[in-house]
Order: structure tokens, then C-alpha cells, then sequence
């Protein structure tokens, strides 16, 4: 959703750093999925998305990998280095990590989740 941005920063070499979490999924939406409905999965799987670092490549602008935690340190350090142009770097990051803390819907700022629920929420509806 922001190809043109990436060609605007590269016709004019600024040196942007972008960092795509890459874990083939809607994750945020997966993991509303998995705790509050039933772990039924629609429209979340992003197996089909394009290489970001080749598109990177592909408009002119530094296209770094990142796979391996050992790594970061050196992407990061080569991304930060990098001045003429923009940087993407694409890290892979586990499939299946949620992110805490959460605000369930509807809800008040009391009742956030802090850590994985031991057993299924109820749902958003309030209905299990």
C-alpha cells in the first residue's frame, strides 16, 4: 500500500528507513482470530506477498533480509550506513507471534490482556 511512497523517497534519494515485520499474515487480525473466535482463520494468510527487499531492489532503494536474530545487528547496522536512497528491510519474523498488551473491543483499559490467555476468550460478542 505504499509503492508510490517508496518511489517519491527514491526519486529524491532520501535516506528512509523502513523495517517490514514480515510474518506472512494479517498478524494483528489472526490473533483477534485465534482468541476470540475460535482460532477460524479468514482472509489472514499473506503466503502470495512479494518479496519486499526485490521490490526495494526493483525501484532503486537498498532491499536488505533479515531471517536470522544473529543478524540484526549487521542489517541494521548496513541499513543504518546506507544514505543514498531509501532502505527496506524485510525480517521474517515467526508466523504465530501475538502481540501484548491488547485492549479487547468494547472494552475498558481495566480489563487489557497482558499475556496469553491459559484458555479461549470469550468472544468479542460476549457469546462463547
Amino acid at each position: 500500500m505504499t509503492m508510490c511512497e517508496l518511489a517519491t523517497a527514491c526519486n529524491h534519494k532520501l535516506p528512509i528507513k523502513a523495517i517490514v515485520m514480515n510474518n506472512r499474515y494479517l498478524g494483528m487480525v489472526r490473533q483477534w482470530q485465534e482468541l476470540f473466535y475460535d482460532d477460524r482463520k479468514s482472509g489472514v494468510n499473506l503466503e502470495g506477498n512479494p518479496d519486499f527487499a526485490e521490490i526495494a531492489d526493483a525501484y532503486g532503494a537498498l532491499g536488505l533480509h533479515l531471517k536470522r536474530p544473529a543478524d540484526v545487528r549487521k542489517i541494521l547496522t548496513r541499513a543504518l550506513e546506507y544514505n543514498d536512497g531509501p532502505c527496506i528491510i524485510n525480517a521474517e519474523v515467526i508466523k504465530e507471534d501475538n502481540v501484548f498488551p491488547m485492549i479487547p473491543a468494547g472494552k475498558p483499559i481495566e480489563e487489557m490482556i497482558i499475556d496469553p490467555p491459559k484458555k479461549q476468550a470469550r468472544s468479542a460478542e460476549g457469546k462463547r
